[in-house]
C-alpha cells in the first residue's frame, strides 16, 4: 500500500499494489477498499503490507475497511523495510500465500527480512531519518572522499565503507546461491558500488531495476544504490516459512507468531499448535511442516506408555507392597495361581494391619539431616 513498484522477481505471482494517489484520503483509499470488499465477500482474508516510516494514509485505509465491512478478515501491517526489500518481501509472501494460512502469511512479514541482506551505499547520511546514526556520521558527510553503507534487513545499521573491511562487516550472508539486485536514480555513480560489495556477496547473478519512487524519501538523498541479496536456494522460502513458531489465537484460531493477533488484535493467552504426528524413534524426523512449532511431545515421566487412569504398570509394586494385576478397563490381567489347601480350608486375605497400635514420631531412631545450603555459583 504505497508507490512501490514490483521487482518481477516471482514472475506472474506477485501482490496487488496500491498507490495510494489521489486529492483526499477517499480517493486514495478507494481502490484499497473496493479490493478488500471483493476478497472479504469471497471468503478469503487480506494482508495488506505498507512500509512503517510511510503509513499514515495506509493506516486509515486499513481501518476503514475493517469499519466500513464490520469484519477483522484485514489485516494491516508495517514492514520497516527499504522500498525495494519491501517490494521483493511482498512479492514472495503473494507467491507463498496460496499455500498456507493468512495468519502464517502474516507472521513471514517479520521472518522473511531475516533471510535477507538489504540497503543501500550512500554518499551521504545528513539526510537519513529511517536509521540511526551518530553524529560522527553525519559530520563525516561533509568529507568528499568518505561513503557509506546503511543496511536495514536483517538489522538496521550504518558504517562508513572501507574497502578492506566491506566482507568483514557484512551483518549477514544469504544461503549460497546469491542473487543480488540493485537500483538508483543516478547510473552514473555506482562505480564504488560494483568495485566493493558484488565483491563481497559473490552473487550468482545481479539484477539491475528501475529506482523505486519513494527511495530518495527512505534514503533521505538521491546519491544511493539500493540492494537486496537474497538467496537462490530452491528450498529458501520453505526453511523461512517452517522456522516460524506458529500458535493459535485463542479469538480468531489464525496461527500467529506475534503477541497480538494481526487479525483481531487479540491479546489473551494463545494455545500452542500441536505436532499432527509421532516423531519415529531414532534418528531425525521428517521436516517440520510451515506453521508447526517444530518440537515434538515429551515423554511421560514414570512410565510413558502407562493409558490414562492406570495407578501402576503391569507387574510393578504397588502401593501396599504386592503385585498389581488388574487393567483400568476392567480386564483382567495375569491370573496367579492359588495357595495350597491347608487342612482342607483356603486361607483367606491377611488381615489389615490394625489401626489401633500408636503411630511412633517420625525419623524414630534417627537425627534429621539439615538442609544442604542452595548455591547459584557454576
Amino acid at each position: 500500500m504505497a508507490d512501490i513498484p514490483s521487482t518481477g522477481h516471482v514472475g506472474e505471482a506477485g501482490a496487488h499494489r496500491f498507490a495510494m494517489r489521489g486529492e483526499g484520503i477517499g480517493e486514495r483509499s478507494a481502490a484499497f477498499v473496493a479490493f478488500a470488499r471483493d476478497q472479504v465477500e469471497a471468503g478469503r482474508k487480506v494482508v495488506a503490507l505498507y512500509p512503517a516510516w510511510h503509513s499514515a494514509d495506509a493506516e486509515r485505509a486499513v481501518n476503514f475497511a475493517r469499519g466500513a465491512m464490520r469484519t477483522d478478515h484485514i489485516a494491516g501491517i508495517g514492514v520497516d523495510l527499504s522500498p525495494l526489500a519491501l517490494s521483493l518481501v511482498a512479492d514472495q509472501l503473494a507467491y507463498l500465500a496460496p499455500y498456507l494460512p493468512p495468519g502464517m502469511v502474516a507472521a513471514l512479514c517479520d521472518e522473511l527480512p531475516r533471510h535477507l541482506l538489504a540497503g543501500a551505499w550512500l554518499r551521504t547520511v545528513s539526510g537519513l531519518t529511517t536509521i540511526p546514526t551518530s553524529m560522527r556520521q553525519h559530520m563525516g558527510s561533509y568529507a568528499p572522499s568518505v561513503s557509506f553503507l546503511a543496511y536495514c534487513a536483517p538489522t538496521h545499521q550504518v558504517g562508513r565503507m572501507r574497502a578492506s573491511d566491506v566482507s568483514r562487516t557484512l551483518p549477514f550472508r544469504p544461503v549460497q546461491p546469491v542473487q543480488l539486485l540493485c537500483s538508483t536514480p543516478d547510473p552514473g555513480i555506482t562505480g564504488v558500488f560494483d568495485d566493493h560489495l558484488p565483491q563481497a556477496i559473490q552473487p550468482v547473478a545481479t539484477r539491475t531495476l528501475p529506482a523505486q519512487p519513494l527511495g530518495p524519501l527512505y534514503w533521505g538523498t538521491a546519491k544511493y544504490v539500493e540492494f537486496v541479496a537474497l538467496s537462490a536456494h530452491p528450498q529458501a522460502l520453505a526453511y523461512a516459512a517452517s522456522s516460524i513458531r506458529a500458535a493459535s489465537c485463542s479469538w480468531c484460531g489464525e496461527p500467529m507468531s506475534a503477541r497480538t493477533c494481526p487479525f483481531c488484535s487479540a491479546t489473551a493467552a494463545r494455545t500452542p499448535a500441536r505436532q499432527s504426528g509421532p516423531r519415529p524413534s531414532g534418528g531425525q524426523g521428517p521436516p517440520a511442516a510451515p506453521g508447526s512449532s517444530g518440537g515434538a511431545a515429551e515423554p511421560l515421566r514414570g512410565g510413558a506408555d502407562r493409558p490414562p487412569g492406570a495407578h501402576g504398570a503391569a507387574g510393578s509394586p504397588g502401593a501396599s507392597g504386592r503385585t498389581d494385576t488388574s487393567s483400568p478397563g476392567g480386564t483382567a490381567g495375569p491370573v496367579q495361581a492359588p495357595p495350597p489347601v491347608e487342612g482342607g480350608r483356603v486361607p483367606g486375605p491377611p488381615p489389615p494391619p490394625s489401626t489401633d497400635r500408636p503411630q511412633g514420631p517420625p525419623f524414630a531412631g534417627r537425627a534429621p539431616r539439615p538442609d544442604a545450603p542452595r548455591s547459584y555459583s557454576r
